[in-house]
């Protein structure tokens, strides 16, 4: 049994990407949020799903909620960490309207929780990727980070998210001597809380469509940034 943590997994994307892996029987996924009592969604997945899925109470911007975990995983190697959870910061993201306080809020979950969250379970990803073909770290990011895609606004969301990819970018040259891969991922424009209900992909597809080019990711593709469908992505 292979095992898979993804952040940030009580809604959205990451909701539909527990199921997408639920879907494939050789893996065990451990459900990380904020509050899993308010889970419901995750929660019935639980029941659904006896023994395939571990709900983990984790606030990717609190170093002791991650070191709790990683307590409890330990021993574990993990096949797969998907850095799901992410923010966009509020409304106040403009060149004469900005919220500084939200601005550090946003870069502290987008930009350098990616960061804590492996660090806390780097023991578990090498365990893995000593004992496998390789262990995969994946986040999602977006085009908005991207410094090639030409619009204005959210200073704020899109300064984070290309701050996280050049986070990933090093950690692919630091990780790949330990046989662990680093992708990043557009997840293209889609209906959730954040992207909005004219988005034009729904979460299921974005997500299954990201874990099938998942699966077939290899070392050779590290410090890759790729839309949903596995096409690259232009930095």
């Amino acid at each position: 049994m292979k095992h898979c943590i993804i952040t940030g997994s009580n809604r959205g994307i990451g909701l539909e990407l527990t199921r997408a892996y639920l879907d494939r029987p050789d893996w065990h996924i451990h459900a990380c949020c904020r509050a899993p009592e308010k889970a419901d969604d995750l929660r019935q997945l639980v029941t659904n799903h006896l023994g395939r899925v571990t709900l983990h109470k984790a606030d990717v911007t609190d170093q002791a909620s991650l070191d709790a975990m990683a307590g409890r995983l330990e021993g574990q190697a993990i096949d797969l960490l998907i850095n799901n959870a992410g923010i966009m910061g509020g409304d106040r993201q403009s060149i004469d309207d900005m919220d500084y306080d939200a601005w550090s809020h946003v870069f502290a979950v987008n930009s350098m929780a990616p960061m804590r969250v492996v660090q806390s379970l780097l023991p578990n990803l090498k365990a893995a990727a000593r004992e496998t073909d390789g262990a995969k770290i994946v986040t999602i990011s977006s085009q908005l980070g991207a410094l090639s895609y030409q619009s204005k606004g959210r200073y704020a969301y899109r300064s984070s998210k290309a701050a996280v990819n050049m986070v990933m970018k090093l950690m692919a040259a630091d990780l790949k001597p330990e046989n662990i891969a680093c992708i990043l991922f557009h997840p293209g424009w889609v209906q959730t809380d954040m992207g909005g209900v004219e988005a034009d992909i729904t979460p299921q597809d974005s997500a299954r469509q990201m874990a099938d080019v998942i699966d077939r990711l290899t070392l050779e593709d590290t410090g890759s940034f790729l839309n949903w469908t596995g096409d690259p992505h232009d930095w």
